[in-house]
């Protein structure tokens, strides 16, 4: 599997948590919640794009997490 481009929202189906995709090294990806936060690694066979609905969630959070000056 190749790498999405950078800023693709995915879901780790491992910890149920969405992400952006951040980069790779060394056969991993890397992922850091959408309203900020600390970066997780985890295995390509791990993540599936994220759903319409998931994708709406993330979006509503992080223009909420903006709108109290949490994220630029």
């Amino acid at each position: 599997m190749s790498p999405p481009a950078l800023g693709t929202l995915l879901l780790d189906v491992r910890r149920d948590q969405l992400g952006l995709f951040r980069g790779e090294y060394g056969g991993r990806w890397y992922l850091r919640p959408a309203c900020g936060g600390r970066e997780w690694d985890v295995a390509p066979e791990d993540v599936q794009p994220a759903d319409p609905a998931q994708r709406l969630r993330a979006e509503t959070a992080r223009v909420n997490a903006r709108s109290r000056g949490e994220v630029l």
